[in-house]
């Protein structure tokens, strides 16, 4: 069974995306594919545009056979941490051999230069102390490893090519058996603003999309345009919303409480306190804690940390154990039979409703299972990501929204505008 894992956050689902999709079936036909995607809140740790069963459908919609879900402990995290997640997932389904990832080089041999240098315990100590004298991780790590005598010194600055070594470095620490197969990224640069269709990155997107305009609908697939649409027009998640209950939180906290929540660590908490007496918006709370050493992604990562009274503890258990089920989102035909393949194989359990395990009041009980604390703060993250909306919407989403299920088994869809006909140059996988 010829199976390949992508993990993603698809916000929004656009046709750079769709175009890795269709690079995988040209060089793999009849390969099943599947994603594991992050919720409702990304790796950034901003609101999603959609609502991750309208994302999760999109890229059924556009070429995947299957979506589950990343829990949130790890979509919410580090570049280092989002892989490690992603990658133990795929792997403990029992069925996943491959993992498909985009970046801005397919030179396999360089980035498996780069990632055996990179967990070199002289390398891990250089990065700890770049880090710790405020450079950002992207930035330590390519002076902790002397890029220059390796790759160009650029290389390291690309989001995906980090994101693609921390792939090949879960890969090596947790002994997984999943052959990477890195391709090339036909979207704009990751954080490239600029609207360059037809293939726009996703921040290119929702930028546009929250400038009210129309430009952006060449940027995704048609069957996705009536969906942003209607977000657009009756509002988009606006992260800006939780900046009340994030300061009434703050403001209720004394040192030792922030000390607690994972990520306020260094003092951090000192620096939280003091901008909560003057900060007039999230933005403003955000930029008055920033600073070199405490990046803005963190600073917006913490926040949702505080708002869920996610400890440091309990972060530490969940890395220990790593994800322990499968929340499924999303499948067509070949995801049905992808499924019960993975119910064969997989110790993890299929989660296709959040009722059967959890119900929608908290627990009393402080002894739940590990697998029921994770599985908890999902749905506190989706809580949250309604309380982004206007009018917010109901809490208990999770317990009453069911995968959605496409009877296609190959969707047709559309080539995206002006896209040029040559093929590809073939994918090469990784040695072992």
């Amino acid at each position: 069974m010829d199976v390949v894992g992508i993990i993603a956050e698809y916000n929004p689902f656009h046709h750079g995306h769709r175009h890795q999709l269709e690079q995988i079936r040209q060089h793999r036909p009849g390969a099943f594919c599947l994603s594991v995607m992050s919720g409702h809140f990304t790796q950034r740790g901003e609101a999603a545009v959609l609502d991750k069963w309208q994302r999760a459908e999109a890229a059924v919609e556009n070429g995947l056979d299957l979506v589950l879900e990343l829990p949130f402990v790890f979509s919410v995290r580090s570049a280092q941490h989002f892989a490690s997640g992603g990658v133990r997932l795929l792997e403990r389904l029992g069925v996943v051999e491959t993992l498909a990832f985009g970046a801005e080089t397919t030179d396999t041999a360089l980035l498996h230069r780069l990632s055996e240098e990179s967990l070199r315990p002289e390398t891990q100590r250089r990065l700890r102390r770049r880090m710790g004298e405020g450079l950002s991780y992207a930035a330590a790590l390519e002076a902790a490893i002397s890029i220059p005598l390796i790759a160009p010194p650029h290389l390291l600055r690309q989001p995906n090519t980090i994101l693609a070594l921390e792939y090949l470095n879960a890969i090596r620490r947790f002994s997984s058996s999943l052959t990477p197969l890195a391709l090339p990224r036909e979207a704009a640069a990751y954080h490239d603003t600029t609207l360059r269709t037809p293939f726009a990155s996703a921040s290119a997107i929702r930028a546009a999309l929250s400038q009210g305009g129309d430009e952006w609908q060449n940027a995704v697939p048609k069957s996705l345009v009536p969906r942003l649409k209607e977000w657009q027009q009756r509002g988009l998640p606006r992260d800006e919303a939780l900046f009340l209950p994030l300061l009434a939180r703050l403001l209720s906290s004394s040192p030792t409480d922030l000390r607690q929540i994972y990520g306020m660590n260094e003092g951090l908490e000192n620096r939280f306190l003091s901008a909560a007496r003057t900060a007039a918006s999230l933005l403003d709370l955000r930029q008055a804690i920033r600073s070199k050493r405490y990046p803005a992604t963190r600073v917006q990562r913490t926040f949702l940390s505080l708002l869920l009274s996610l400890t440091a503890s309990q972060m530490a258990r969940f890395d220990e154990a790593g994800p322990l089920y499968a929340r499924v989102l999303s499948f067509n035909d070949r995801g049905r039979h992808l499924l019960r393949e993975i119910r064969k194989k997989s110790a993890l359990p299929l989660v296709t409703k959040a009722k059967d395990f959890l119900s929608p009041k908290p627990p009393e009980e402080p002894s739940k299972p590990l697998l029921l604390k994770m599985l908890r703060l999902d749905t506190l993250s989706t809580d949250l990501w309604g309380l982004t909306l206007f009018p917010r919407r109901p809490a208990g989403l999770d317990f009453t929204t069911s995968p959605s299920y496409q009877r296609a088994a190959f969707p047709s869809v559309e080539p995206p505008p002006d896209r040029p006909q040559t093929p590809p140059n073939p994918p090469r996988a990784f040695p072992k």
